[in-house]
């Protein structure tokens, strides 16, 4: 499991979305970029549906995760 709290596209607070992980400065929750990319959903898709995420929040989400995953098949 990714851990987030060094990702700066993201954040969590207890009292927002049940402190689940958001894209930073919005209520959007992070699981939500995931099931829309598996539904076929492209990067530019999911910044159109959900506006106050950016193109650059979403690529930094991916980037991070992806990293993580690197490190966690090094070991």
């Amino acid at each position: 499991m990714t851990n987030w709290d060094t990702c700066p596209a993201v954040e969590r607070k207890p009292g927002k979305v049940s402190g689940a992980w958001v894209f930073a400065g919005t209520r959007i929750p992070l699981y939500a970029l995931y099931e829309n990319l598996a539904g076929g959903a492209t990067v530019d898709d999911f910044v159109e549906w959900f506006p106050g995420v950016d193109e650059k929040q979403v690529r930094t989400v991916l980037e991070y995760e992806a990293q993580a995953l690197r490190t966690a098949l090094a070991r």
